[in-house]
């Protein structure tokens, strides 16, 4: 898949994320099948910072500074320490519209760099430039899937109705 490709995928994305989570009434913002589960205002969240200090930091990182180590993080320990259930869901989802917009801003500007380049991931081991934007775009879909996996799930609590007539889930 080419660079142009993928920006465009993310730009399209951007666009899902906001028609899918603009608007819901402020019940689904919060709502969660079972408790271990994330909701809508936590995935938002989590959307945020993972385009600012995940996927575009470590883009950039492993195309410009391939050879320092990668900045540590703890996503999950972010849900508590970030409060993101203390967030305004729709400041959030502002953010994270604004966030992806200089993130394909700023990708638009890399066409000429080595995205062959390599950083040692302490987990994962070697990942490329082109690997963590190929990730990046399987991300959206991740939670593409798990936002309407929930709006599913509600709808089918609240209606109380069976939903068998719209096809197998």
């Amino acid at each position: 898949m080419l660079l142009e490709s993928v920006i465009a995928e993310l730009k399209r994305n951007r666009k899902i994320f906001q028609e899918t989570l603009s608007g819901i009434p402020l019940e689904l913002v919060y709502w969660k099948n079972n408790p271990k589960d994330w909701s809508l205002l936590e995935i938002i969240c989590h959307l945020v910072d993972e385009e600012v200090e995940d996927f575009r930091a470590r883009v950039e990182h492993t195309l410009i500074r391939p050879n320092e180590p990668l900045k540590p993080f703890d996503q999950i320990a972010w849900i508590v320490e970030r409060n993101y259930n203390g967030q305004d869901f729709d400041t959030m989802l502002k953010r994270f519209d604004d966030e992806r917009r200089e993130s394909i801003t700023w990708l638009r500007t890399t066409k000429d760099m080595n995205w062959d380049n390599t950083i040692e991931h302490p987990q994962l081991g070697s990942i490329s430039a082109r690997s963590f934007l190929w990730n990046w775009l399987a991300h959206d879909y991740h939670h593409i899937r798990q936002i309407n996996k929930i709006k599913y799930a509600f709808l089918k609590q609240s209606s109380g109705d069976s939903l068998s007539y719209a096809g197998k889930w």
